[in-house]
Order: C-alpha cells, then structure tokens, then sequence
C-alpha cells in the first residue's frame, strides 16, 4: 500500500470521527457482546495492563479501564487523532483514572518490549495497511506467554446489518470492484484469515472461533438509515451522488428490507464476527 492509500484511509476515519463521537452510546452498546467475548478469550482480569489497538472513539478501551479498576491499568492507541481526541473526552467525562492515550499507528507503536499483558483489537485489523506488520507490533509490546485478541467481521451473508443497506445502495450506485485484499470491513471475512496472519506474525494461535451475536442498541426503525450512513464513509460518498428524489426512495427501499430485524419496532439484526487469540512464544533457556 502506497503513500496515498493509507492517507486516503486516515482520511476517511478523520472524517468519519465526529458521528463515531454522536454515536457512541449507541455503538457501545452495539458491539457490547463482541467486546465481552473479547474480554473473555483474552483472559484479561483486574491488575493487568491493557493494550488496546485501533480503539475508534473508545472501545474496547473505555469498557475494560472500567471493568480492571484501579489495580490494572489500559492503554487506548489509534491512528486517527480525532478518534484518541474523542476516546480522551470520554473518559474525562466517566471519569476514568487507569486509562491513557496515544495517537500512533499499529505498525509503530512508542512502548517498549514486554510491557503489556494483554492486547485487544476490534474491528481494526481489517484496516491495518500491513496487517502482518501492525500484529508483529502487537505481539513485540505484550509479555512472553501474553495473548492478544482480534475480532473481525464474516461475510456480509451473516451480518444483514450491512448487507440490507449495501444491496439497496447497488441498485442507484454502481458497485466498484473491490481488491479482496485491501482494507476494509469484510477483508479477513473467511474463515482462519487472521490466524494466518497472527502466524506469520510469529505468534501461537490459541484460538480461533466464530461468535453470533444480535446488534440490539436503542435504535428505532426510522433512525437507521441516517445510522448506517453517518457510520459509514462509504455510504457517505455514495449517497452525495445521488439526488433528493433518489435518496427518499433508498431510504423507503431500506425501512422496508430492514423491517422483519426491527419486532417491536427497534433494532435486532443477527451478526457474526470471528475472534481470534494468540499468545507470544516464550522462549527456553537454548533459546536466548
């Protein structure tokens, strides 16, 4: 990946932060489960130290500082200074004291070797311009026998949040196609893609499971449409191209696709991530 290519990600994620930032009660709560399950395949527990890579507007980040306490201690990084602006604020505002903050990408990370018991990384490898780089990274910065853990998107077949809107959307603008390979959402979709990864990274995988869960935030049918636009630079870029007239009937055409994941009126679409853990080798005697 060229110069350009990486700036144009970091722009979109720049302009991507401030509805990350309005939304992010709502993102939460959305990716809550995906966050536990997290939690609980890297083993991390109160008086550990925490990395989290790639945390967005706050999260992971923000739900382990609380969940360790004062004993252990969380140290959010992300790529996008906006993002760590916004992630900062928030824990101002919980009044978060064990958490810190660093505006660095996966591939350079400012800590040094051996320092952190466990890393997390949701939703942020996928984007990672040299994924096998930004796990070296990882795996170089967490203890020897220390895990960290990944989750990443399946396919759009398994997450309708996504697909409903996307298919829509392909009727009024014509799909690009896209380099499997470069960044984006659905890019370790299939089966044992980060493991791969984490291998070539030089790590153990322990782990490596696929995770359904329901994305049920506070959400009421006639919000999701803005939702999943304001969300997306995608669908962003996407929908500045189409007219007034076009945009009231993709927004029609997605009430009515969306409604059957909306009983009672509010947002329950079925998903599934895959998660993956990893630990760093711990080297024997012969070996130093």
């Amino acid at each position: 990946m060229n110069r350009e290519e990486r700036e144009d990600i970091l722009r979109a994620w720049r302009e991507s932060a401030p509805y990350w930032e309005k939304h992010r009660d709502v993102i939460r709560a959305m990716f809550a489960p995906v966050t536990r399950a997290m939690i609980e395949d890297a083993g991390v527990i109160a008086g550990q130290d925490i990395l989290d890579v790639a945390g967005g507007a706050g999260e992971p980040a923000l739900t382990i500082a609380e969940e360790i306490g004062p004993s252990g201690s969380v140290t959010f990084t992300d790529a996008v200074q906006e993002m760590v602006e916004s992630a900062t604020r928030e824990a101002e505002r919980r009044r978060l004291t064990n958490i810190s903050f660093r505006h660095c990408p996966a591939e350079s990370l400012p800590f040094d070797s051996d320092r952190f018991d466990r890393a997390v990384c949701r939703f942020g490898i996928m984007f990672f311009p040299d994924p096998v780089a930004g796990a070296r990274e990882m795996l170089r910065v967490i203890k020897p026998g220390g895990r960290m853990t990944f989750a990443v998107w399946r396919g759009p077949q398994f997450n309708p949040f996504f697909r409903i809107v996307a298919d829509i959307m392909s009727r009024y603008v014509e799909p690009v196609e896209e380099d499997p390979d470069a960044p984006g959402a659905f890019r370790f979709a299939e089966p044992g893609a980060v493991a791969n990864v984490l291998k070539q990274a030089g790590a153990n995988v322990e782990k490596d499971r696929v995770s359904d869960f329901f994305i049920e935030p506070p959400v009421m049918l006639e919000e999701f449409w803005s939702l999943r636009v304001e969300l997306s630079d995608t669908l962003r870029e996407k929908a500045a191209k189409l007219s007034a007239d076009q945009l009231l009937r993709v927004e029609r055409d997605v009430r009515a696709s969306a409604r059957e994941f909306f009983p009672d009126g509010r947002m329950r679409f079925p998903a599934q991530v895959a998660i993956t853990t990893a630990s760093k080798p711990v080297l024997s005697g012969d070996d130093t």
